[in-house]
């Protein structure tokens, strides 16, 4: 074979090994690109849910954080009562002073078995003070006197983390080491209808707060919670670094809209409970 001629076919032979080779990298990087783009699309599942005066919002759902556990055709609601079928669960209230007085012995005989009692809050203003709810004594030594769980909540207001830490301790020292059976519940929640201290904190700032409140209340010896809705589920608090924090769910939808896992669901605010004067918060504990 003459000299020119073989290397002629060597290069020819060496191009298309190169061609075959670049067709198999290109299929390759293809395959990774519409993998990546699947993943993609799975990472940007989306649902819209209802806040509490009707108006819709639409949001990513994060896969990182764990999923609701709940079989939502097992919920079912007889009046004030919710149930969830085929599983124990605990009917219970939350309230704060403005409940007034309250018969405890009749909520507890009207199958109420939990109360989660306001016991401090922090005041919306600029100065924002610390003050113990002025019904939180009675309530706690009335409701357990007449069998109830308790647990309790802080209504907060904190704007950086030093006042995070300010507002568990200062619940700490109330509770002075006393017994709960249930969670002490840090509850950040927005100022509708007027001025508010926490108007510009942002969702990684409360993140940060109630990571702070927690912890804080976690060395105290007590289990700490969240109170959330959707609203603070899908903008402001990041769950993925609350990992391992219960939540209690605020939802007044005929069935909660959370694609996010939660241990206690508060399903009204306008709940009839016998001993109670006017309407409450009614949940359910799972």
């Amino acid at each position: 074979m003459p000299v020119t001629l073989a290397i002629l076919l060597c290069l020819g032979a060496a191009a298309c090994g190169s061609a075959a080779s670049s067709g198999a990298d290109g299929n390759e990087n293809g395959k990774a690109k519409s993998q990546t783009k699947a993943k993609s699309q799975e990472k940007e599942e989306t649902f819209v849910f209802r806040d509490v005066f009707g108006k819709e919002y639409k949001t990513v759902i994060n896969p990182g954080i764990p999923a609701c556990r709940y079989d939502k055709s097992r919920f079912f609601r007889n009046g004030d009562r919710m149930s969830y079928e085929g599983e124990e669960t605990m009917l219970g209230v939350d309230v704060s002073h403005h409940q007034g007085k309250i018969n405890w012995q009749k909520v507890k005989s009207a199958g109420y078995d939990f109360a989660v009692l306001r016991i401090a809050y922090r005041g919306y203003g600029k100065t924002g003070s610390l003050n113990a709810d002025r019904m939180f004594e009675q309530y706690y030594r009335d409701a357990k006197a007449a069998g109830l769980k308790i647990g309790v909540y802080f209504f907060a207001q904190a704007i950086n983390e030093g006042e995070a830490k300010e507002e568990a301790e200062y619940v700490l020292s109330i509770l002075d080491g006393r017994k709960l059976e249930l969670p002490v519940v840090y509850d950040p929640e927005s100022i509708l209808d007027d001025e508010a201290r926490t108007d510009d904190v942002s969702g990684a700032q409360f993140t940060a707060n109630t990571q702070v409140f927690c912890a804080t209340i976690k060395a105290g010896g007590y289990d700490p919670m969240i109170y959330a809705n959707m609203l603070w589920e899908a903008f402001e608090l990041d769950l993925t670094k609350l990992a391992g924090i219960p939540v209690w769910y605020a939802d007044y939808e005929k069935l909660p809209q959370t694609p996010y896992d939660f241990d206690m669901w508060q399903y009204t605010n306008e709940g009839n409970v016998p001993g109670i004067k006017g309407k409450c918060d009614l949940d359910i504990w799972f």
